[in-house]
């Protein structure tokens, strides 16, 4: 199985659209490690829908999106940041497709961070 770490960082407008893609690049990432359809797709889902979720908590004043995915030895992270409304900590607890989901707030950056593990036991591509 691959145990090279990856990282794609990219900063959005709100259009859905671009929650697609960021959905699209943790398909990809999940694939190459080797994870189950199913899980995979769920991951996908998950990921649009936290995106999608993100962007409704853009100003104005701040209106963009920073999706950082990252694939390293036992998991994949997708991390949403952004200089956002106070409703940030108000953001999904849990959501399908991902093993779990935190929320803080750094100054006044709100973050979101999707885990999903890595079975240890998926055939390498």
């Amino acid at each position: 199985m691959e145990t090279e770490s990856r990282t794609i960082k990219v900063q959005l407008d709100a259009d859905p659209r671009f929650a697609a893609a960021v959905g699209g690049v943790a398909r990809y990432m999940a694939d190459a490690a080797g994870m189950e359809n199913d899980a995979i797709a769920q991951l996908q889902a998950a990921v649009v829908t936290a995106s999608n979720d993100a962007f409704k908590l853009l100003t104005p004043a701040h209106p963009h999106l920073t999706a950082t995915i990252s694939k390293l030895p036992d998991r994949l992270e997708v991390e949403l940041s952004c200089e956002c409304s106070s409703n940030a900590a108000q953001a999904k607890e849990s959501l399908g497709g991902v093993d779990k989901v935190q929320h803080e707030t750094k100054g006044n950056i709100g973050i979101t961070r999707l885990t999903k593990f890595i079975n240890q036991g998926a055939p390498s591509r």
